[in-house]
């Protein structure tokens, strides 16, 4: 057997397996109003069907303005909670964990689609808003952000646990807490984005106060049976910014404040970051904050073969393998990498078992 092949176990929820499908967005709600539509039901249904253990959705954001483009999917109502229950449903029933990340753009958001005619921050006189974050600085070329007033921090504390209260309604057994990647939460995180010199500014635990405060409601809203998982950028890339340190020290705070795994990926806070990009480069990262914090993570980043994701759970350096792009590529690879490393599992779809020698 491959360890990899191994349930696990949080709180209340086990998963088939250690490789589980990443939160990816796909910026496909027409209509712009957050509710998730049919892409988003065989989106994800694909990876349930596929085999991973648990299967994630895209950012979904808590507020509208936490919406990274107005194509965003969104939980701040009852129409979208009601719209992802099938969504949940179809994944629960093909044997996965049903996930949701919940999020906050913050000055990364009212920005045009990846393949939109429009490149950067999409105006409101086409559709968009004025973006918040912890100070009016700017990502890269993107419209200067609008500070938010610390009388504002509460509301967006209850934005995100009202978030989780709605998806734990329509069906999601796993939350994840987006603190990466540059937007909201990562913001006020990092030195080079967070300028504030109030309570919310400055020291570590100034940086990580909202991050924390998040993880204590949304425990308190969901109660002790659901998992919460906290997703974290553990470097910036860039000199004076936001490591893997800093990483380990907030994931052992938020462990205490109620968080159950730390989710490792890293970058995405400033344009001008270096990344010494390759195959599991990312691997390092999510074992440094494992060990030093004594918590449970999973890795993700080129991570694309069934013998490296193997190693990378074997060795310890995470507990669980995130794939994202290889599973855009190849939705059924936890069912491919199964039969690769002579594993023999149960959950092959009925419909597909004819398919599941390629020499037959």
């Amino acid at each position: 057997m491959s360890s990899l092949f191994d349930p696990i176990t949080l709180r209340t929820v086990t998963a088939r397996n250690r490789l589980w499908a990443a939160p990816m967005c796909q910026y496909s709600v027409e209509r712009r109003d957050g509710v998730p539509v049919d892409w988003n039901l065989v989106n994800l249904g694909s990876f349930a069907r596929g085999g991973a253990g648990l299967v994630m959705t895209e950012a979904t954001a808590v507020t509208p303005e936490g919406r990274i483009s107005p194509e965003d999917t969104g939980i701040w109502n009852d129409e979208q909670r009601d719209a992802w229950a099938p969504i949940a449903a179809f994944i629960r029933s093909q044997g996965a964990v049903a996930a949701i990340q919940l999020a906050h753009a913050g000055r990364k958001g009212s920005t045009y689609r990846p393949w939109a005619e429009g490149r950067g921050t999409e105006p409101a006189s086409e559709g968009g808003w004025t973006p918040v974050a912890p100070s009016a600085v700017a990502f890269g070329n993107y419209a200067e952000p609008r500070a938010l007033d610390a009388t504002e921090l509460p509301g967006i504390v209850s934005a995100f646990a009202a978030a989780a209260r709605r998806a734990v309604e329509a069906g999601f057994q796993v939350l994840e807490i987006h603190a990466a990647h540059g937007y909201l939460l990562h913001q006020f995180l990092s030195p080079l984005s967070n300028q504030r010199t109030d309570s919310y500014g400055g020291s570590l635990e100034n940086r990580a106060r909202l991050l924390l405060e998040i993880v204590r409601a949304v425990r308190a809203e969901v109660g002790d049976d659901v998992p919460v998982l906290v997703r974290f950028s553990a470097t910036d890339w860039a000199d004076d910014g936001w490591d893997e340190d800093q990483t380990s020290t907030v994931a052992g705070w938020a462990s205490d404040a109620g968080a159950d795994m730390f989710d490792i990926s890293s970058g995405g806070l400033v344009s001008f970051q270096s990344i010494p990009l390759a195959p599991g480069y990312q691997v390092p990262l999510s074992e440094h904050v494992k060990s030093s914090a004594e918590v449970t993570t999973s890795a993700v980043g080129l991570i694309t073969e069934a013998l490296q994701a193997q190693r990378i759970v074997e060795s310890g350096e995470a507990d669980v393998v995130m794939m994202a792009r290889q599973l855009l590529r190849d939705p059924h690879f936890p069912l491919r990498a199964a039969h690769e490393l002579g594993v023999e599992i149960d959950y092959w779809p009925a419909q597909y078992t004819r398919a599941k020698y390629a020499d037959r």
